[in-house]
């Protein structure tokens, strides 16, 4: 009887353990990640300094949209978005690739472009943009010098054409004209749903704390009724910013 108590033991236990377990399995989610943003990547060729700006009604954007390294580029991947695509941009360009080809490469390989958008500028201030025709309206880029402003859901193309008016006429640092940019993009409209998260990342080589690293400004608000206001807040905090900014 005793062998047969434990016998039953042996195997009922495992079994009890596993739906024991069962109410604090994390259930896999098929909720598709889309970064439906607006950003800026930009190159500042007197102080060798790559930066990208984001906002958008979306948790945490600049964990899925920022990505830069000093003597490479910037990169900002967003709409559906691929973050694999942040880092490969950037070993494409650190070996050699301009900002266009990196693009042209990771796009042909990539079999969800119809719904990516993705802003690069590589060591030169050269840049390629690339929206996939099925990312969500409206949804473009436009360049000038050593900018790239891209965005997708947006209310209209008055935003970037906003931004890209907001990075020309700022005078200061490169950490202070992307700020402006960004700004300047959600008076115009900005993302169409709303506003949640913002980021600001700035490199340069030696940038990093005891000038260890390459970051030499990286912000983030991931989750606020006015983010772009309390990143430029949060920002104004380090003596690194030489314009005092007063939001939009």
């Amino acid at each position: 009887m005793k062998k047969f108590i434990f016998r039953c033991a042996f195997f009922l236990i495992p079994l009890v353990c596993l739906f024991a377990r069962a109410d604090y399995q994390v259930q896999p989610s098929d909720e598709r990640a889309t970064c439906s943003t607006f950003s800026i990547v930009a190159y500042d060729p007197d102080t060798k300094e790559w930066g990208i700006a984001v906002a958008s009604k979306y948790l945490a954007v600049g964990s899925a949209v920022s990505w830069a390294k000093a003597g490479v580029g910037a990169v900002a991947t967003q709409s559906s978005v691929n973050v694999l695509l942040g880092n490969a941009a950037l070993e494409l360009m650190g070996k050699g690739k301009s900002a266009k080809e990196a693009l042209d490469e990771l796009m042909k390989m990539d079999e969800g472009r119809d719904i990516r958008q993705v802003g690069v500028i590589d060591k030169n201030g050269m840049t390629a943009n690339y929206t996939g025709a099925k990312c969500n309206p409206w949804a473009g880029a436009k360049a000038g010098k050593n900018y790239s402003c891209q965005g997708n859901l947006l209310t209209g193309p008055e935003v970037l054409d906003a931004m890209a008016k907001g990075y020309e006429d700022t005078k200061g640092s490169l950490g202070v004209r992307l700020l402006f940019s960004l700004a300047a993009g959600e008076k115009a409209g900005g993302d169409k749903r709303g506003k949640q998260s913002a980021a600001l990342l700035v490199v340069k080589p030696n940038g990093g704390p005891n000038s260890l690293g390459d970051r030499w400004l990286d912000f983030r608000v991931d989750d606020h009724s006015s983010p772009i206001d309390e990143l430029i807040r949060i920002a104004n905090l380090t003596s690194r910013f030489k314009v005092i900014l007063k939001g939009k």
